[in-house]
């Protein structure tokens, strides 16, 4: 049986996603930025529509997780801070990059 503390663990990538492209934009590896053989930062060539997308996809993941009843995250009294963190921040940047 599938643990709250096993579920909420699979929604820390997009956490991660969201939190690394409101944090570099288009040098985020999540969004189509790629590392050169030096180390540099080579910019993504994705749209902003294609990054929002991406994450809007990673905002729905972690908004489906909260409100799952089995098991029970939604009632369950583990801290979701990062979690609902991450949805803010992730909306607040594509409304920022509209």
């Amino acid at each position: 049986m599938t643990t709250v503390s096993e579920v909420l663990t699979a929604a820390t990538d997009s956490v991660m996603v969201i939190n690394d492209i409101n944090t570099k934009g288009a040098n985020s590896i999540y969004a189509g930025a790629m590392i050169n053989p030096e180390g540099g930062v080579i910019a993504s060539t994705w749209t902003q529509a294609e990054i929002n997308e991406t994450v809007q996809r990673n905002v729905d993941h972690i908004e489906l997780i909260l409100a799952y009843t089995e098991p029970d995250v939604a009632g369950d009294s583990a801290d979701k801070s990062s979690y609902t963190t991450a949805v803010t921040t992730g909306k607040t940047y594509i409304t920022d990059n509209s």
